[in-house]
């Protein structure tokens, strides 16, 4: 039995790393996916794999911080599929430096996508799901969201804002039928820790408890566990997935 069979899910940054893999997950679960990203081939790359694989996926070039851009996509969803069940906010980046190197720029940078483009993208759902009377917003934080993290300033900003964003969008949505739940994923191996020495990877799989560093997939199982009926009591929380690394 699948658990998330027809429901129209939009996976924002959902063309690589733990977003495709969610994309995948969310797929084989019986999802119609919707795969978001700003890297127009590599949406399309990942919607023919899908296709390839017997699924339902359509793919759009979205930019989270571009609301008209986010909103163009959001119409000709709704339009083609009458319906959206899951957002899972996933679009995220990086840039890194101690606070007194960070520029005004990375940081308005991070703030505007990981921050603002969870807001600009909740919104812009929000009102079809209250009209329904159901839906699901996930959102990705981070064990930096919990516990903060050297030279991550701005990422730390972000990722403890959409804790607020989700506690509060619960109290608020809760009411109409949807439920607003975070994940909080430890390191994870993704392309992005590609340009880590190997060295500082062996101290980041020395924080988990299970000593090693987490897969994609096991994020990506715990979003379509949250997106499905089995999480239907589960509302504003927020989920570490980490190995254990906060104990």
């Amino acid at each position: 039995m699948t658990r998330l069979e027809g429901r129209i899910s939009i996976i924002t940054g959902g063309a690589a790393g733990i977003g495709l893999a969610t994309a995948r997950r969310f797929a084989q679960e019986g999802a119609i996916v919707v795969v978001c990203d700003r890297n127009t081939a590599a949406v399309q790359a990942a919607v023919q794999a899908l296709t390839a694989d017997g699924h339902q996926a359509l793919g759009y070039t979205v930019d989270v911080t571009d609301r008209a851009s986010i909103a163009a996509m959001i119409d000709d969803v709704k339009a083609k599929q009458g319906r959206i069940d899951v957002l899972v906010n996933n679009a995220g980046i990086t840039q890194d430096a101690r606070l007194s190197r960070m520029t005004e720029e990375q940081f308005d940078a991070v703030i505007n996508v990981n921050l603002k483009g969870v807001f600009n993208c909740t919104q812009a759902v929000a009102d079809i799901m209250v009209e329904q009377g159901s839906g699901v917003i996930l959102t990705a934080s981070s064990v930096v969201g919990l516990y903060g993290n050297f030279g991550q300033t701005n990422y730390a900003a972000t990722k403890f804002g959409v804790i607020g964003f989700t506690k509060t969008w619960a109290r608020e949505l809760g009411p109409k039928g949807i439920r607003v739940n975070a994940v909080c994923p430890g390191f994870i191996e993704t392309d992005i820790l590609k340009t880590i020495p190997e060295k500082v990877l062996e101290s980041l799989r020395a924080t988990s408890w299970q000593r090693r560093l987490g897969q994609p997939e096991e994020i990506a199982s715990v979003y379509a566990f949250l997106a499905s009926d089995d999480a239907s009591y589960i509302n504003g929380t927020t989920i570490e997935v980490s190995g254990g690394m906060s104990l």
